[in-house]
């Protein structure tokens, strides 16, 4: 059956291809979307639909009776209505056709489109055809009203397969026609539908711009539930621009709105009242861990899932208890975590998943078990993440590969097509030459056009290809970051049965080397630049990693980065960081003992003379000492000393007023990303 099935699509996506190809020739095209709907209709064939009463008697009446048919009918879940409402929208579009009419022709696909969305027997590319279809003929009739509408639905449609660009455009388009006709609330939800798109392309400054302009008319008309859907969209923008008090306020302001403007049972674009106050409280709560407010975080996440329960039972609830799981580690009630994240994890689970959440869910439920001493059963967690972590990562790497692949195959194939046409071309020109002179210069400028048209064309290959290989190369950066975060991971737990001191910290200062390297490559991935990183950011969040790791020892240090931005060649960057790490750790382990205050500060500027001066400097206690001064020079000093050498440069200690090390190195020319 699902051969069958697998089958009859691959035949109606080749027809409804060669529909778009001939759509000039208005009886060719009207004659295979004839042999197209004929097709669909034969998933419906072994129930003899065609003899059903209701399509025979609409067959003999007016064409507006199926549409009123149609549209009464379209929501009804029922095999046999969605089959006879199937057989009735083919018999309609095709007597629709007939009519020549295209407000008529219209109409009829966009009830076609509706049937196909509400009864979910078609992909989602039959939908966008008839939805396009139904575009197509409106701007013939010119109704502005109706183009504007159906254009908004395409938008919709195209959302829906992931073509945010179409979709915008298509949106735009219906937002110019309703500023032309003054129709505010047309515009308002226009603008509230390219904040969404804007989300989506990750671009939420835009996004912030669009949810303003749209916000300021649904204000205008009292618009509530209106309002309260465009906070959802306010709350997903500033949180991904890092503003977390606006995207806080938002989330308030949006439950506030709910809980005394919006009805319950109010609708706005496919979410109830109840609905978008629950996604407002869950983004609070989200919002509250940034903020380390755990105590709110819970009590967001508890209303969330108490009106998911109310509304939609307990059971489908289930995944809602994550949230609250994450908000009671950080509590440290780590039993109730537990209850919380494993109840939602059997929810996944049986729904199937293998995504992104999963891998939260296990992490989350290792680190519970981590802290509650077993290690066992974190490691089995993080073990079952680490697998589903491989295997998106497999696949995506597949998936890159193999359009890759057929990228270049098709452009071998396209140059190919062109060689051919340059040399029927040339042969062209060779016959031309009796033209004389003039023909000769017509000729020779059409070949001058020609060239650069093609050369404009492999430069787009060109650009395509090293889009592809940056997306690859950040693909493996951030490869090797998780897996030194994983073996960071693994120093940690193996720490937590060391007895011994000097084994710990051994442990613990190769974890932070390893941190050092892992946040080298977090920054590779997330920058612009994949061969150079800007070495006052990596500074910033190296130094605070590294203070945050010796825990209540360093709570009194504070670290200053006094520099201007410098982005340093990654075969630079990897032994600068190495040395920083070690030079922090040095200073924090002797030069701040008993909790004393203090703070570190950390200089890189180019000198006149082209050398880099990098300076790490404490305000702590010298190492004066001998016996001190012998014990420190151990594998890190060593490791500073090595590294270094291996940049070029030339070491100077100062132990005045606290301890400073100065290394002078030179620039390095940057590697080729």
């Amino acid at each position: 059956m699902l051969l069958e099935i697998n089958s009859y699509r691959g035949t109606l996506f080749m027809l409804k291809s060669l529909i778009r190809v001939v759509n000039r020739n208005q009886s060719l095209a009207f004659i295979l979307s004839l042999i197209f709907f004929v097709s669909a209709n034969s998933l419906f064939a072994q129930t003899e639909i065609k003899d059903n009463p209701i399509v025979k008697s609409l067959r003999d009446l007016p064409l507006d009776s199926s549409f009123s048919w149609m549209k009464k009918n379209e929501y009804i879940v029922n095999d046999t209505y969605n089959s006879v409402g199937h057989e009735i929208g083919l018999q309609a579009l095709s007597r629709a056709y007939l009519t020549k009419n295209d407000s008529i022709i219209a109409e009829a696909h966009l009830l076609l489109r509706g049937w196909h969305d509400s009864t979910k027997a078609f992909p989602l590319d039959s939908i966008l055809y008839h939805t396009e279809k139904s575009v197509e003929h409106y701007l013939k009739t010119g109704n502005q009203r109706k183009i504007a509408q159906n254009s908004t639905l395409l938008a919709y449609d195209y959302s829906s397969i992931l073509e945010y660009k179409k979709a915008q455009e298509s949106m735009f388009r219906a937002l110019n026609i309703y500023e032309a006709l003054g129709d505010e609330p047309g515009i308002a939800r226009a603008y509230q539908s390219l904040s969404l798109f804007a989300i989506t392309m990750e671009e939420p400054e835009q996004s912030i711009k669009y949810a303003d302009k749209a916000m300021a008319l649904f204000k205008k008309a009292d618009d509530y539930i209106a309002m309260a859907m465009t906070y959802l969209r306010y709350i997903k923008s500033y949180t991904m621009l890092g503003q977390y008090d606006k995207a806080y306020q938002a989330a308030t302001d949006c439950i506030e709105l709910c809980e005394t403007k919006v009805p319950d049972d109010a609708v706005e674009r496919g979410f109830s009242g109840r609905d978008i106050e629950g996604r407002a409280y869950s983004a609070r709560g989200s919002l509250s861990i940034t903020r380390q407010d755990y105590e709110q975080a819970l009590a967001d996440y508890t209303k969330t899932w108490e009106m998911s329960v109310e509304d939609y039972g307990a059971e489908i609830s289930r995944g809602w208890r994550a949230e609250m799981g994450i908000a009671c580690r950080h509590l440290g009630r780590y039993e109730e975590a537990l209850e919380h994240l494993l109840t939602a994890t059997q929810l996944v689970e049986e729904l199937g998943g293998e995504g992104e959440y999963s891998i939260t869910l296990y992490l989350e439920i290792a680190k519970c078990y981590e802290l509650m001493g077993n290690y066992k059963k974190a490691l089995e967690y993080q073990d079952k993440a680490m697998t589903i972590k491989d295997k998106l990562y497999q696949e995506k790497i597949a998936t890159l590969e193999t359009e890759t692949a057929v990228k270049y195959e098709t452009g071998k194939k396209d140059q190919a097509l062109a060689v051919q046409e340059e040399q029927l071309t040339q042969k062209s020109k060779i016959q031309n030459l009796t033209l004389g002179v003039m023909a000769l210069l017509a000729t020779l400028l059409f070949a001058l056009f020609y060239n650069f048209r093609k050369n404009k064309k492999i430069t787009a290959q060109l650009e395509i290809k090293n889009k592809e290989n940056e997306l690859l190369l950040k693909e493996i950066h951030h490869r090797v970051k998780n897996n030194l975060q994983t073996i960071s991971s693994l120093l940690s737990l193996q720490s937590e049965s060391i007895s011994d001191k000097s084994a710990y910290d051994a442990v613990q200062e190769s974890k932070n080397r390893v941190t050092s390297m892992a946040l080298l490559h977090q920054k590779l991935y997330q920058g612009e630049n994949l061969a150079a990183i800007e070495m006052r950011d990596y500074f910033e969040t190296i130094g605070k990693t590294i203070i945050d790791s010796f825990g209540e020892k360093a709570e009194n240090v504070s670290l200053e980065i006094d520099m201007s931005e410098i982005e340093l060649d990654v075969d630079t960057a990897v032994p600068i960081g190495l040395i920083t790490n070690e030079l922090i750790t040095n200073s924090i382990k002797h030069a701040f003992p008993n909790k004393r205050r203090g703070q570190i500060i950390i200089t890189l500027a180019q000198e006149k003379n082209g050398l880099l001066k990098l300076n790490v400097t404490d305000d702590g206690q010298p190492m004066i000492d001998e016996t001190a001064v012998k014990k420190e020079i151990g594998f890190g000093t060593l490791l500073v000393q090595l590294l270094t050498t291996q940049l070029g440069g030339k070491l100077e200690k100062s132990t005045q007023g606290g301890t400073s090390t100065i290394i002078k190195f030179p620039l390095q020319e940057k590697s080729v990303a």
